[in-house]
């Protein structure tokens, strides 16, 4: 299912014993737009440190609840390694953090989740999976989606909106789109902005820069937010860049596999 990033804030996180706080906002790195950590807002819970919770913990949203499922317990995550809310996502902690865990480190490997291209939960599938050379890893650099709202969209011949909003894939946790604001260069409406089409991210700038027109961007189908994104109005999307949808590319890797 295909959400937004703010409808998803405040809702309640459901572990295996009960509740331990509510969505604050999300952790992505940009290579992959992949969401890496989901930051829990626990109260006076866990206070003085970010409590990240990994995809490979989250079950799946439940919007008529407004709540996430999380497969860990209060324990699990009360002893999980420690992070100041005043610091960074380091590499060290991320090892420390999978390590608590057990789970397969996602920049091990070039695919989106490092030895693997889709979100594998299973242990079993990590023990017969192959493995990849350890030289291939990456090295990912985290943004908050709360940071990167508000960024600019440079065109290939200029401004065109600024981001609002980020769709995520509650089964992937991939980043569909980029939900981009245009009022400010025109008499303006909101649109989607795939990942695939970004060029590259200035974070200096604090601009997003996407390889497409001004105009084909102006053109482009209308985002209203009632209710979800059909895949009609996604296959009208690419048609219109006159790309092929990120499931295409999704089909022939399960194919291949």
């Amino acid at each position: 299912m295909l959400l937004k990033a703010n409808t998803l804030k405040g809702f309640k996180l459901a572990s295996l014993d009960g509740e331990v706080g509510t969505v604050s906002e999300f952790y992505f790195d940009d290579q992959h737009w992949t969401v890496r950590y989901m930051v829990a807002d626990t109260g006076g819970w866990l206070s003085g440190r970010q409590v990240l919770i990994s995809p490979y913990a989250l079950v799946g949203a439940i919007k008529e609840d407004e709540a996430i499922v999380v497969n860990l317990t209060q324990q699990q995550i009360q002893d999980s390694p420690s992070l100041e809310s005043d610091k960074p996502v380091s590499r060290q902690f991320e090892q420390d953090y999978h390590g608590y865990y057990g789970w397969p480190m996602y920049w091990g490997g070039p695919m989106m989740w490092g030895a693997y291209p889709y979100l594998v939960r299973d242990p079993n599938q990590w023990n017969t999976a192959t493995e990849t050379e350890p030289e291939k890893s990456w090295d990912p650099h985290l943004r908050s989606t709360d940071a990167v709202t508000g960024h600019h969209i440079q065109a290939t011949d200029g401004e065109i909106g600024h981001v609002v909003d980020f769709i995520l894939d509650d089964e992937t946790w991939a980043i569909r789109y980029l939900v981009v604001d245009t009022r400010n260069w025109w008499p303006g409406k909101k649109v989607l902005i795939s990942p695939q089409w970004i060029e590259r991210v200035s974070w200096s700038e604090l601009k997003v820069f996407v390889k497409l027109s001004r105009e084909s961007v102006k053109a482009s189908p209308e985002y209203t937010e009632e209710g979800l994104i059909s895949r009609d109005y996604e296959s009208g999307l690419f048609r219109h860049y006159e790309r092929d949808g990120y499931w295409a590319h999704e089909k022939e890797r399960n194919t291949s596999e």
